[in-house]
């Protein structure tokens, strides 16, 4: 079974639709439990870091995620849910993260003709053969909407990045975790290739 985290934060039944139309089912979830007897999780989201790190530690759904990954189940971050692996966040104060993965969440920097958040489709430069990024091609386009990204501290985290104007980590990966800053759901046929291979992970 694949669980879809609901912790209130999130674009869950356009994740759960994008599993279906690669030929699956995942479940909606926001109870700790179901999470933990998933085979795989997806962890959503959209909107503030501290917001979602609050119901994440409230409801032990954070607790059960972090337990995912380390038991080895293929665990994919989205958008907000890239950010949240990280140490901490950076936005509207210095808040902690779930620390999976070493890193800080920093705002686009403001400049002259700069528009933020970030929002439309930008193409990666894919670095690192990420399983789930098998086969989309040299120059896939995908789409984003955010006003954060990752500085992860280890650059060899990063499977694929892009430009806004400056490099930044658009899909990070490490063994059975990965996550993307950009919306698959939201990214037609690169997006559903991705769902495919987690699935089929």
């Amino acid at each position: 079974m694949i669980a879809i985290i609901d912790y209130g934060m999130g674009n869950l039944r356009s994740v759960q639709k994008a599993i279906e139309a690669v030929g699956s089912s995942a479940e909606i979830t926001s109870d700790p439990a179901r999470v933990q007897q998933a085979s795989k999780v997806i962890l959503p989201g959209v909107g503030a870091f501290a917001d979602a790190m609050a119901e994440l530690r409230r409801t032990g759904l954070g607790e059960a995620f972090c337990e995912a990954v380390h038991r080895g189940k293929p665990c994919l971050g989205v958008c907000l849910g890239l950010q949240l692996l990280f140490d901490l966040s950076l936005e509207d104060g210095e808040h902690a993260g779930l620390g999976l993965l070493r890193g800080r969440v920093v705002r686009f920097a403001s400049r002259p003709g700069l528009k933020i958040p970030h929002m439309g489709w930008n193409t990666l430069r894919i670095r690192r053969p990420a399983p789930l990024l098998a086969g989309l091609g040299e120059s896939p386009s995908v789409y984003f909407v955010h006003s954060y990204y990752a500085r992860p501290d280890d650059p060899d985290l990063v499977a694929a990045e892009t430009d806004y104007p400056d490099p930044f980590a658009a899909v990070v990966w490490r063994d059975n975790l990965t996550a993307c800053q950009f919306h698959p759901e939201k990214s037609q046929a690169v997006g559903l290739t991705i769902y495919a291979h987690f699935v089929a992970e």
